[in-house]
């Protein structure tokens, strides 16, 4: 009997529900075996090549280390895996004179970095002895949930941040090798603030962003000058953002809704344009899901997102 008329009998004998008889058993596992190497060799392939990419972002981050504010860059003397730990995939050390020890959480390369990752990673680094002294998750992209989570874990004695992987990465020509390659940008914590007014309507408000500054190994903030775009989602989903309202403070007068206001002329309320401009929201209602969304976007082009709960 051939192999097909094998797959069919079983398959017959399967779907009417009746005992299996020995050949047909015997038949059923090497199917089954047949399966499991097929998908174990495809889940060897996949690891491998995740081994292989990982290890090219760590040389990557050694060559040309993380761009900071103020022309700051954060540099590296040694960029290893750990041995121990499977959600930090570098342990690393600073180049300065008193080195300091860094984890990195690298995201995976065509999804957002979720929560269930940064929770793992900090267990991981909660086991280290010694324990390291910053803790940085770098993706191509966050999920909402787990950028508001590392933006709110407190731990005495270590800093945490996030960097953002140049989507130039995932491509071949990394990988010219440069020093100067710009692959990871330090992004900053978003300062904002959300207060209720008398009316019962809500006023966000954008103080800029506080960055992890390498001289004074201290949190600082960058203020508002520096923000090229920021959106507001008024009702946030959990899910998307939908921006209600956008703001380009950096745009002057010769900026984006000027230009859009001489094109649309009386279509635009020339009050509304200054305010658009601004770093405070134009009042709003809660939505339903009581959250609201702040993605704000610095003149670098790095994007970061706020997310907070309404009273």
């Amino acid at each position: 009997m051939d192999g097909d008329s094998n797959l069919r009998e079983v398959a017959a004998a399967i779907e009417s529900g009746e005992p299996l008889d020995v050949d047909q058993i015997q038949t059923f596992a090497r199917i089954m075996k047949w399966e499991i190497d097929a998908l174990s060799e495809e889940t060897q392939d996949q690891i491998q090549t995740k081994i292989t990419t990982q290890q090219e972002w760590r040389d990557e981050l050694l060559r040309t280390g993380i761009r900071m504010t103020k022309n700051q860059r954060l540099e590296f003397s040694r960029v290893e895996s750990h041995p121990a730990t499977k959600w930090l995939h570098v342990d690393a050390e600073t180049k300065e004179a008193k080195p300091k020890r860094v984890m990195v959480s690298f995201g995976p390369e065509h999804s957002p970095l979720e929560q269930r990752q940064v929770a793992k990673a900090i267990e991981e680094s909660q086991t280290l002895v010694p324990k390291p002294d910053i803790i940085i998750f770098a993706a191509m992209q966050f999920d909402p949930e787990a950028a508001k989570d590392i933006d709110e874990l407190k731990w005495p004695g270590v800093t945490i941040l996030k960097a953002e992987m140049n989507k130039d990465l995932l491509t071949q020509d990394i990988k010219k090798k440069q020093s100067g390659n710009e692959s990871f940008w330090l992004m900053g914590s978003p300062d904002v603030e959300c207060k209720k007014q008398k009316d019962g309507k809500y006023i966000v408000t954008v103080n800029g962003f506080d960055y992890y500054n390498t001289k004074t190994d201290e949190i600082e903030s960058g203020g508002a000058s520096k923000i090229a775009m920021w959106e507001l989602d008024t009702d946030y989903d959990d899910r998307s953002v939908y921006p209600q309202q956008v703001f380009f403070p950096m745009d002057g007068k010769s900026g984006g809704w000027e230009k859009l206001a001489k094109t649309l002329q009386a279509y635009i309320d020339e009050d509304l344009i200054t305010k658009y401009q601004g770093t405070e929201s134009i009042p709003f209602e809660a939505g339903p899901n009581k959250r609201v969304a702040v993605k704000i976007i610095d003149d670098r082009g790095i994007e970061s997102l706020k997310i907070i709960d309404l009273e």
